[in-house]
């Protein structure tokens, strides 16, 4: 039997996710803050034969989901846990006074990530078992002033998870962090300028789960857009300045 929970499981990546694990023998744990579409997708995994149960939940509430999942662990323990909810947002068309938002983002893309982990380690730590998956992204890479808060955000999921995977190894618990690039969702969809490497998120989402069976460290997609952020980030500033003060902004705040 294979336990699962995965965050952000309304829409999106979390969807995908729960749709492409859900096999007979498996149980899937999948929150999500709308509850219509959450039950949705939990009703989709029970067809295809995994057994799903869905909490309406927002990562942001620590309470709530040590709750949650404390009493996950408890009952039957968690092999893999993939803390996808996040948010993202920037600058175009708001006010200073909207910078208040990347509270908001900081939040969810990072204390939910914390808020998601830290309740399934103590029992993953005691059996020396299982295996964390924390979402980052490409954009963690560079500082982009179009969307500075979701950038700083995923860069801070990156170097913790990074950092976490040595601390863990000790105890047989293994860490992956995934770094993707645009990929076809709800948050992409709000975007009105061109994403290179555009990615389906079936395909994307097949590729993540490859490497995440196999157990990588690291997985940063395309390979494309990746390599070339890291060459960017290599740049002198005032260049890097200049390049990225060209990219286009994000105009709102959607939410996978």
């Amino acid at each position: 039997m294979k336990n699962i929970l995965i965050t952000g499981a309304s829409s999106g990546l979390g969807e995908e996710f729960a749709y492409q694990y859900a096999v007979a023998g498996v149980k899937l744990f999948l929150c999500g803050r709308d509850a219509t579409r959450l039950d949705q997708v939990a009703a989709s995994c029970r067809a295809k034969g995994a057994e799903a149960f869905a909490k309406v939940l927002d990562v942001t509430d620590r309470a709530a989901m040590s709750a949650w999942i404390g009493e996950i662990s408890a009952e039957v323990g968690l092999d893999l846990v993939i803390a996808n909810a996040g948010i993202s947002g920037g600058f175009s068309g708001q006010e200073i006074e909207d910078i208040t938002k990347d509270y908001q983002i900081f939040d969810t893309n990072l204390s939910g990530v914390l808020n998601t982990i830290y309740p399934a380690l103590p029992d993953m730590v005691a059996k020396k078992s299982g295996h964390i998956v924390l979402i980052s992204s490409l954009a963690g890479y560079v500082p982009m002033p179009s969307a500075p808060a979701y950038s700083a955000s995923k860069a801070a999921v990156r170097f913790y998870g990074e950092a976490l995977r040595t601390k863990l190894s000790a105890f047989n618990v293994q860490v992956t962090v995934i770094c993707p690039g645009f990929i076809v969702s709800r948050m992409t969809d709000a975007n009105d300028f061109q994403m290179p490497f555009l990615l389906e998120t079936k395909d994307a989402v097949s590729r993540m789960i490859r490497e995440i069976e196999q157990k990588n460290p690291r997985f940063s997609f395309p390979w494309q857009m990746s390599i070339t952020l890291k060459l960017l980030a290599l740049l002198p500033t005032a260049l890097s300045s200049a390049i990225f003060a060209r990219l286009p902004d994000k105009k709102d705040l959607p939410k996978e």
